[in-house]
């Protein structure tokens, strides 16, 4: 499951929220709503002590709750419990709170949004460009990213074509790929930049995304030919595809005698815009256990 987060705003208050793109669902964090509804000064304890209530009374829906790595306030990544949007209506219904009609119609807009982005997609590459730059991204490493996605839209629309449709098989065959130009998995990558839950292709370089983009690119234009019939096709044509990133990056190489492949991140660099709020990396001061 590869999740993109995103922080924002209810009535001066931060919710952590992660967009999970293969359930297409929208996922809050339970601590940071429970302290919207409650004003508690500990709102970890709350959500414990709720949680403890709702299991003793049968109530799975709301207790069975997944827990994400989310952004802390000193920038890690830490686990928190977070609900779907079926959830977090539940979880309104079972703490008294004048807020709970405010935050519903909030929930709902989320939700609306979506639809929105969905049935016009230009608006969700329009947020993903509004989110990069509220993080410091530089526009011209924002074009190039953008890009990317919609390669990568387009490379896995053709492996839904090409009868591939299981999320482990797309894992199998984006390994292939990336391992054929870069020499490493997607986890050797993630592990070789010093990565754990962050987007891989978030923390690359421009040169690094463009190849990426490339064999990408290939692997679709050569899928679309070849019509593979199997997941043995496929791999066969994800190698070739990075291959064709590797031989353009050996060249590159040759010519700036140096490595092109590189364990410095993208977001090392980036710098808030002076002036704005950096709510990328904000959120309560504890996570729920």
């Amino acid at each position: 499951m590869e999740e993109n987060f995103a922080i924002q705003l209810f009535e001066g208050k931060k919710v952590r929220i992660a967009w999970d793109a293969e359930q297409e669902k929208y996922y809050f964090s339970v601590v940071d709503i429970v302290q919207v509804l409650t004003e508690s000064d500990n709102p970890q304890t709350y959500w414990r002590v709720l949680k403890k209530r709702l299991r003793n009374e049968g109530n799975e829906t709301v207790t069975n709750c997944n827990a994400l790595k989310m952004p802390a306030t000193d920038g890690k990544q830490r686990l928190t419990d977070v609900a779907d949007l079926e959830q977090i209506f539940r979880l309104i219904q079972s703490i008294p709170s004048k807020k709970a009609e405010p935050i519903k119609k909030w929930l709902a807009e989320v939700g609306a949004r979506r639809i929105d982005q969905m049935i016009d997609p230009e608006l969700t590459f329009q947020m993903a460009v509004e989110d990069y730059r509220r993080q410091g991204y530089s526009d011209r490493w924002i074009n190039e990213r953008m890009r990317s996605i919609e390669m990568r839209k387009e490379l896995t629309d053709e492996w839904h074509r090409s009868g591939i449709h299981e999320p482990k098989d797309f894992a199998i065959l984006t390994n292939v790929l990336t391992k054929a130009w870069s020499g490493m998995t997607t986890g050797e990558y993630k592990h070789y930049k010093g990565l754990t839950k962050q987007n891989l292709r978030d923390n690359m370089t421009n040169i690094e995304l463009a190849l990426n983009t490339l064999a990408e690119v290939a692997t679709t234009e050569y899928s679309r030919q070849s019509n593979p019939q199997t997941m043995t096709e496929s791999k066969r044509i994800a190698q070739e595809g990075g291959n064709v990133a590797r031989d353009a990056r050996q060249t590159m190489e040759r010519r700036l005698g140096r490595s092109v492949v590189s364990s410095e991140r993208a977001s090392d660099y980036i710098h808030p815009i002076e002036g704005k709020e950096h709510i990328a990396l904000t959120a309560p001061n504890e996570e729920s256990k």
